[in-house]
């Protein structure tokens, strides 16, 4: 008998830029200090893109060049390539099909999408699904952030977290079993009054007031998210284990949006799951939005086992939320 198709994760490669942006820097910018930055959000330092001309789509090529490289694809291999991120080079054309035009992937099409830090969460699920219906071969996921460029460095409360980052994952077909097996996503946008970015699309277009009134900037109502984001997470990711008739005993990993060490601790606290299970990099890189998970994955691909069981949750401006199960393929 065949086994189902699952889109399984077949390679993945992360970029991050050169310049560090440490507390002590910070200390210098704002009111704040590092033992509250550190006691606070678990961040030490976050990279921040200063290369002249460069934008998101940069760091995903940067990205996919490396995956491309260690996977032994093509760039005319790429059927389709999607892109997670809230910091576009553009509001259109997408960051996607830029991308697509900068490695010479002539053969694929790509498009965006936008669910703030659960951005590579909802676009795993969708490119899972062009693999299991057997349309396409390989998929291309990034997910990529560069925050620095939405963030008001004035603002205490939110330029400590963010960051710049990207990483890439290759989807291809697999009939061993392995690959991703269910995901339980979610919204609430009643959840934007508490996360957003005011002005810039069609409801407040730039004008000189939305500038000068610091509207183009992410912000946030901190103590009420956090709530919210260790509720969704945890909800969902039981979910998923009941779903799947799995405790936490059965996982080997856990994948959480690095968007504050209190929220990772408390979602693994509530899962009754050790934290030397959970991936964990948010001291190198801070919040770096849609490439969190990904880097996670990145970062910790040499301790990942073929047949591994791992989880992936995030929560995200909107709000957006969800977990992912799946078997590791390599």
């Amino acid at each position: 008998m065949a086994h189902k198709i699952h889109a399984a994760i077949t390679g993945v490669h992360g970029w991050v830029p050169e310049d560090r942006l440490t507390n002590k820097d910070l200390e210098k910018m704002v009111d704040t200090n590092d033992e509250w930055i550190v006691s606070r959000t678990g961040i030490r330092e976050r990279r921040i893109l200063k290369t002249p001309g460069w934008a998101t789509s940069d760091m995903c090529v940067e990205a996919v060049r490396g995956l491309l490289e260690k996977t032994g694809t093509k760039p005319g291999e790429i059927d389709l390539l999607i892109v997670a991120t809230v910091t576009p080079d553009m509001v259109f054309p997408d960051t996607a099909n830029t991308v697509c035009d900068k490695i010479g992937a002539k053969n694929a099409f790509g498009y965006d999408i936008s669910a703030a830090c659960s951005g590579f969460l909802f676009t795993l699920a969708t490119a899972a699904q062009f693999i299991q219906n057997e349309t396409y071969n390989k998929v291309v996921v990034v997910g990529a952030d560069m925050m620095s460029s939405i963030i008001d460095y004035t603002d205490r409360n939110t330029c400590v977290i963010f960051g710049d980052g990207a990483a890439a994952v290759l989807l291809e077909p697999r009939r061993d079993g392995n690959g991703i097996i269910d995901f339980v996503l979610r919204g609430d946008g009643a959840g934007r009054e508490l996360l957003h970015m005011k002005a810039g699309g069609s409801l407040h277009p730039a004008t000189m007031e939305t500038v000068m009134a610091r509207e183009h900037y992410a912000w946030q109502d901190g103590k009420r998210v956090f709530v919210q984001a260790v509720k969704g997470m945890t909800s969902t990711c039981e979910e998923v284990l009941r779903r799947n008739k799995m405790t936490t005993d059965d996982v080997n990993w856990v994948v959480p949006h690095q968007a504050n060490m209190r929220i990772i601790t408390s979602v693994a606290e509530h899962l009754h799951f050790p934290l030397e299970k959970v991936m964990i990099n948010i001291d190198k890189y801070g919040n770096t939005t849609a490439a969190t998970l990904p880097l996670c994955l990145w970062d910790y691909e040499s301790k990942l086992k073929k047949g591994d069981n791992i989880v992936l949750t995030a929560f995200g401006g909107g709000f957006t939320w969800g977990a992912l199960y799946l078997k590791w393929a390599y």
